[in-house]
């Protein structure tokens, strides 16, 4: 990730988290052409722990919205760890945002903001929100929210 976008970080006040290592056969991370793509990340806190619980029932949709906010800092931790210093991102294309809810959650797209927004506030409103889907389902290790997505690498 470029030195821009680490000061940036810092700037902020942002601590990013350990990156996560591979939990099955896949990579983290994957440059084709002018895209990065980032495998789905969940929410790890600084000490290395997930945080965990079905949203609807454990956490409420604040506490789920934080999480989504905290797989943003994974997923850049990720990138940070698995690509060099020269890779510059130019925006967020596509984010696929999946809640750990119970069937009658129904605030799917609130939660995700989290991730969303910590973006914006990263990239800026044009380059940091691109197009999204949000949904519910069950994750693995029962973390609170996982999320996948892609970016424009600047050429």
């Amino acid at each position: 990730m470029s030195l821009q976008l680490r000061e940036k970080i810092e700037a902020m006040g942002l601590v990013l988290p350990p990156a996560p290592p591979p939990a099955g056969v896949y990579k983290p991370v994957l440059i084709l052409d002018n895209h990065l793509y980032v495998s789905g990340q969940g929410p790890v806190l600084n000490d290395g722990t997930l945080m965990q619980g079905k949203v609807g029932s454990v956490l409420n949709k604040e506490e789920a919205k934080l999480a989504a906010r905290q797989v943003a800092l994974t997923m850049l931790s990720s990138i940070v760890t698995h690509t060099d210093s020269s890779v510059k991102i130019k925006r967020v294309i596509k984010v696929l945002g999946m809640v750990n809810a119970t069937p009658e959650f129904e605030d799917h797209p609130y939660v995700i903001n989290g991730f969303s927004e910590l973006m914006a506030d990263i990239f800026g409103t044009e380059y940091g929100i691109g197009v999204r889907s949000a949904v519910g389902m069950s994750l693995p290790q029962n973390i609170a929210v996982e999320i996948e997505a892609m970016f424009l690498l600047e050429s």
